[in-house]
């Protein structure tokens, strides 16, 4: 029997305004400390290289010899246990993956508006629905309708996982890129089937308040009338009114309504929600405009969302994850740009957080203007989330 080879990564964090100079050493060095052929490579800068884009992404391609180059703008750069807000640089993960296919696909609104069903996607990409272990996926806001894309793409694939980000920086330079060029329409997608096993971290840094209860009453899908029989206002008005003084300083803006994934579990926790905003409320009324399609019989909980919440959740599930035998060789993170130092007050929160409970591992990543990622068996647009993948051997 031949053994198979091994998979192997790398990555660069390097913080300078563009110049080929730094770019070319950064891709050579990369190139030579992996010693082994590159399959793919992710890049995430920040928006001041889109002006230099082709040129970045020939220098790359050329020095690191990738075959296949997907990534994005963001409005920071996150590395292995780096977080860098407000700067210019880049971060680069090669991955050398002997073992597995790849197949990288991009799509432009105007495929949304042609698309005629799951056939159409899975003709799109070659991927049968069950020949593809997981998808990354980067997006353009200003080009693309992400959230109605990925509506039909769980149809398309359904149970597996699409993490990603939407780009970020300043929006006259929003680009999604893939190989030497940025593309035309508003996303990319790059599967991976066998040889690795990739596995998801979705955290939504919010932590249950109050008690779940029934939906009972909706209006126009996003108008919450009532639960369990009770005006939704009211029901929130009474758990902000429960809350420690210190709870109710935090919980100013703070508040989210948590949709439960299952309706069949005995006792809900954190993590067994789709986390949504509140929009607005209306005493009067009794309502609470909540920030996704409602239906009578949805059980949903109100949730806080705080640093101290958003800790502990990334913190629980990682260590959850180690637990279960998750030992990545590589990694890329997908932060919300609400979180990084505004939330935590400290630097490279998260990025330490997975450096600290898996062990430094070559990583990158960037802060994103919403984050993709799966919660139970359904991939969701999220904020303020935490949305990382592992990659892990079989």
């Amino acid at each position: 029997m031949v053994a198979k080879m091994p998979n192997r990564a790398v990555s660069r964090l390097m913080l300078a305004e563009f110049s080929e100079e730094t770019v070319i050493a950064a891709a050579r060095e990369a190139r030579a400390e992996l010693d082994a052929e590159v399959s793919c490579g992710v890049v995430f800068f920040s928006t001041d290289y889109a002006e230099h884009l082709e040129d970045f992404l020939e220098l790359l391609r050329v020095y690191g010899r990738i075959p296949l180059l997907v990534g994005c703008s963001g409005g920071g750069i996150i590395g292995t246990g780096k977080e860098v807000e407000d700067r210019s640089g880049f971060s680069l993960l090669l991955l050398s993956l002997p073992n597995t296919i790849l197949r990288v696909t991009e799509f432009s609104q105007d495929d949304l508006e042609k698309a005629s069903g799951a056939d159409f996607w899975r003709g799109r990409t070659g991927f049968a629905a069950d020949d593809v272990e997981a998808w990354m996926v980067l997006a353009n806001p200003l080009r693309f309708d992400v959230e109605r894309w990925l509506a039909e793409w769980n149809h398309a694939y359904p149970g597996v996982p699409a993490l990603g980000g939407i780009a970020a920086g300043e929006p006259e330079n929003f680009v999604v890129c893939r190989d030497g060029r940025a593309i035309a329409g508003g996303a990319v997608a790059l599967g991976f089937s066998g040889g690795v096993v990739l596995r998801s971290i979705v955290s939504q840094g919010c932590r249950p308040i109050g008690e779940p209860l029934t939906i009972t009453g909706v209006k126009q899908q996003k108008l919450l009338l009532s639960l369990g029989s009770k005006p939704a206002y009211g029901v929130l008005n009474s758990v902000f009114n429960n809350l420690t003084k210190n709870e109710k300083d935090r919980a100013r803006n703070n508040l989210f309504a948590g949709l439960a994934m299952s309706e069949y579990l005995e006792e809900y926790k954190r993590g067994d929600f789709l986390i949504r905003s509140i929009l607005g409320a209306d005493p009067d009324a009794g309502a609470v405009a909540i920030d996704s399609p409602l239906r009578v019989g949805q059980t949903l909980q109100y949730q806080l969302r705080d640093r101290d919440s958003a800790d502990e959740d990334l913190r629980e599930l990682c260590i959850a994850a180690e637990e279960d035998g998750a030992r990545p060789f590589a990694s890329v993170l997908f932060a919300c740009n609400g979180r990084g130092q505004g939330l935590f007050n400290v630097p490279d929160h998260d990025a330490g957080v997975l450096a600290e409970i898996f062990g430094g591992h070559p990583s990158a990543g960037f802060f994103c203007n919403g984050e993709i990622g799966p919660v139970g068996k359904q991939n969701f647009v999220h904020g303020y989330t935490a949305s990382t993948v592992l990659f892990c051997d079989i």
